[in-house]
């Protein structure tokens, strides 16, 4: 029983100083390390920053040329609406014209 409870003694005797060592470890390198992440996590707030405000501004710009492009599509719409009644009108101006130009004789160069 007595070597049991040596065993266990020089256990924690070896054990306890690598655990002090590693738990000093750990703070030493979490205040080194601290300034920098305090740094990464300012630039990443400002890139956020930067990143909301073109969101924004990229939203705004389609909106607009979305607004644009339907505008643009209404008027085609309704300009063909008008115009497709007139096709027939706009193929017999177009015989003419190619039966007025066959009649005319082509210059030729001397």
């Amino acid at each position: 029983m007595e070597a049991l409870f040596l065993l266990v003694v020089l256990g924690v005797l070896v054990l306890l100083p690598l655990l002090v060592l590693k738990v000093l470890l750990e703070v030493f390198l979490a205040l080194i390390i601290l300034p920098f992440k305090l740094l990464g996590g300012l630039v990443h707030g400002a890139f956020a920053l930067v990143g909301g405000l073109f969101g924004l501004v990229g939203g705004l710009f389609k909106l607009v040329l979305g607004g644009a492009a339907g505008l643009v599509v209404l008027l085609l719409v309704i300009g063909s609406l008008v115009l497709l009644p007139l096709l027939p009108f706009l193929v017999l101006a177009g015989l003419v014209w190619l039966v007025v130009r066959a009649g005319r004789p082509v210059p030729r160069p001397v």
